[in-house]
């Protein structure tokens, strides 16, 4: 009786919702990168760079269009790192449990007082 108990608790076990669904919880988990993912993102990414500055530097052109397209570049690059940051921030605020650390803290704030003497 005890063996048949425990293998139709681990079939339905096996069958069960993912655990977010089983908790109520509609929020999907978060995928994580692999460490290759990252390398081939920043390979690809120095390769572009790298590329560019390369094909500004041997091209047929005065000095001050190379100047401009330079500066081109730089503002590209920066703007690329600047908005990968804010679309991190903006998903990182979204996630539940900074909202409810938000949620906690606000709650702790507005319960202190900071003219309370301490006894």
């Amino acid at each position: 009786m005890w063996v048949l108990t425990r293998t139709r608790v681990a079939a339905r076990v096996r069958r069960a919702a993912p655990a977010a669904t089983i908790l109520g919880m509609d929020t999907p988990i978060a995928p994580k990168n692999t460490n290759a993912f990252y390398l081939q993102a920043a390979l690809s990414f120095g390769v572009a760079l790298l590329t560019m500055i390369l094909s500004v530097f041997y091209l047929p052109v005065d000095p001050w269009i190379r100047a401009f397209l330079g500066l081109g570049i730089m503002y590209l690059t920066t703007s690329a790192f600047t908005l990968a940051k804010c679309v991190r921030d903006s998903q990182e605020s979204q996630a539940v449990h900074v909202r409810l650390d938000q949620a906690r803290v606000d709650r702790i704030l507005s319960e202190h007082d900071p003219f309370k003497s301490v006894s």
